[in-house]
């Protein structure tokens, strides 16, 4: 935790070296510790990691490393345990015989540095600080053993209590007290922490043959990770149940939970799923960070004349704001960025959920439970009696929820919901099939949104690529097709050029980290409300996009493609069926 004296004379040195506007102070003196601070920096895109740990090392007069890529000697490592590691935020890097070097996240932590230096002179050696970022902390933890090498540590001599678990945990009576026991809790722990230090967004454990399989999804595509052999995958799956409070002798139906942890300094949830399947049962865990911040729109990819429409439309007192894309491709997130922009404290959020992902300070988050009858239908006739100003409907699935979606929207509330459509006008014609009357939506729909995630290149390992003929002809040829009025200037036609990624340690060789939006922004115009009341000739509908300056999915990923976001095999990836 940040001392009061240290914060206030860190934050006027960092206020001055970056010009920082005062609009961002109050953010940056919200964060208690370093770590903290560090991720509102480079979330307001004011200064990145390592510039920040230099600036932190002058302040301290600590000499600087950063750790990032940096390959460090097991034993130098293993001098401060793991656990220990973890716990104060430090890594030791390097030994000459008589001192060792220690990188530390918080340098203003006494407590810490009186741990480390007491651990020193037991081992008769002396230890000399070194600043570095949160991010070297990550690189140099994950480099204490692999997850592989973890697991096989408490598989050893263990394989007969593993099968004695497995094979009599259900029904009986000590069973939870039995998974809740080493090895089997050791293994589970470390299974979720990989995931964590990975940044994957699911974890899937799920029985193959005569093994099990553990495969993480790292920006949108799953990955084996680790292989067992088969007499764990019980006494796994007992443990998940245990620690996600569901009932470890039922085995026939599905069942849903929820687990928190603490991996580093951040609170995790993993939202747990279970499937009964032939002689066994699948578990699949979507982990939600619940430490984190929204995303702003920009930060989640939207730009240029997507980002001006909804921006100027989000600023509607009513009317329905609608995003689409099949599972996985961020509408969620991006409701949560729409939300984040609208609450303040003069206005009622109330959002109706399957289930709660993110918890938010300043709004209402219920969750639906059809067991008890609260759906998005009778939900969402609640929430109109909590006199709310906007309202957020996980998704309208029913012809019910759709007529209480429109009503909201023309009783004078904000409605933001989901659909599950491949593009934006394809919202339309799925809410008319559902039975919504197609002269109250021309009247209530404001924009629809329609996305996609595409992987972005590993900025460490970039290059320059060619792409093949015939793909560099239909390039031009999409290209040709976007409207002039958003054709971003830097675009040129006559010298086009195409990035992918070698691959590096950075992004574990796969070229790509992290994701972006690419998506479609309709607009509801005059003519548009007239097609979609009047249910006329929705071949229409064309002239009207390009009327308003639309760009579609594919577009726009080649848009961020050529500006060396993510490559042309990612675009045409996910907009394949679009």
């Amino acid at each position: 935790m940040f001392r009061e004296d240290i914060k206030n004379k860190f934050l006027a040195l960092l206020i001055s070296e970056y010009s920082i506007d005062s609009s961002l102070e109050p953010s940056l003196r919200e964060a208690n510790s370093f770590g903290e601070l560090e991720r509102v920096v480079i979330e307001k895109k004011i200064s990145d990691a390592e510039k920040l740990a230099r600036l932190k090392a002058g302040f301290f007069r600590l000499p600087y490393v950063n750790l990032v890529g940096e390959e460090i000697d097991p034993d130098t490592l293993n001098m401060i345990p793991k656990e220990l590691a973890e716990n104060y935020q430090v890594i030791s890097y390097a030994f000459d015989g008589s001192v060792l070097s220690v990188g530390i996240v918080e340098p203003d932590d006494l407590k810490v540095r009186e741990a480390i230096e007491f651990l020193a002179r037991e081992k008769r050696i002396k230890v000399q600080f070194v600043a570095i970022s949160h991010e070297s902390f990550r690189e140099g933890i994950k480099q204490y053993t692999a997850l592989e090498s973890e697991v096989e540590e408490y598989l050893g001599d263990a394989e007969a209590d593993f099968k004695n678990l497995g094979s009599s945990v259900a029904g009986t009576s000590g069973g939870e007290e039995s998974v809740s026991s080493a090895p089997i809790a050791k293994m589970v722990s470390v299974i979720l922490r990989h995931a964590v230090e990975e940044q994957a967004s699911d974890i899937h454990i799920e029985p193959v043959l005569n093994q099990t399989r553990v495969r993480y999804r790292i920006d949108g595509v799953l990955k084996t990770s680790l292989v067992l052999p088969n007499y764990v995958h019980s006494a796994i799956v007992s443990r998940i149940k245990v620690m996600s409070r569901l009932k470890i002798d039922e085995t026939r139906v599905p069942q849903d939970g929820r687990i928190r942890i603490r991996v580093g300094n951040r609170n995790i949830d993993f939202r747990v799923s279970t499937l009964p399947l032939y002689k066994n049962e699948k578990i699949v865990m979507r982990i939600l960070d619940s430490s984190g911040d929204d995303l702003t729109l920009e930060e989640l990819g939207f730009e240029g004349r997507n980002l001006d429409v909804i921006n100027e439309n989000i600023k509607k007192p009513n009317g329905m704001f609608l995003v689409t894309g099949p599972t996985g491709s961020g509408k969620t997130t991006t409701l949560y960025a729409v939300l984040h922009e609208l609450n303040k404290e003069e206005v009622n959020i109330v959002t109706l959920e399957d289930p709660v992902e993110y918890f938010r300070k300043g709004i209402n988050q219920s969750q639906i439970n059809p067991e008890v009858g609260l759906t998005f239908a009778s939900g969402l006739r609640s929430i109109l009696r909590q006199d709310p100003d906007i309202i957020m409907v996980g998704e309208i699935r029913d012809k019910e929820t759709g007529d209480l979606a429109v009503h909201a929207a023309l009783t004078g509330h904000f409605m933001l919901s989901t659909l599950h459509t491949n593009d934006a006008f394809g919202a339309i014609p799925r809410l008319v099939d559902l039975g919504v009357e197609a002269f109250l939506l021309a009247s209530t729909l404001n924009v629809i949104i329609a996305q996609r995630l595409v992987r972005k290149i590993c900025e460490d390992c970039r290059e320059e690529t060619k792409l093949p003929e015939n793909m560099l002809k239909d390039v031009i040829k999409e290209i040709g097709m976007i409207p002039k009025q958003v054709l971003p200037e830097d675009i040129n036609l006559e010298n086009l050029k195409f990035f992918k990624g070698k691959g590096c340690q950075h992004c574990n060789n796969t070229g790509y980290k992290g994701r972006s939006a690419v998506a479609e922004v309709l607009a509801m115009t005059d003519e548009l409300k007239k097609i979609v009341s009047t249910q006329s000739d929705w071949g229409e509908v064309k002239e009207v996009f390009e009327q308003q300056g639309m760009m579609n999915i594919k577009q726009d990923g080649i848009i961020k493609a050529i500006r060396g976001i993510t490559s042309m095999e990612e675009v045409l990836r996910v907009t394949k069926d679009g």
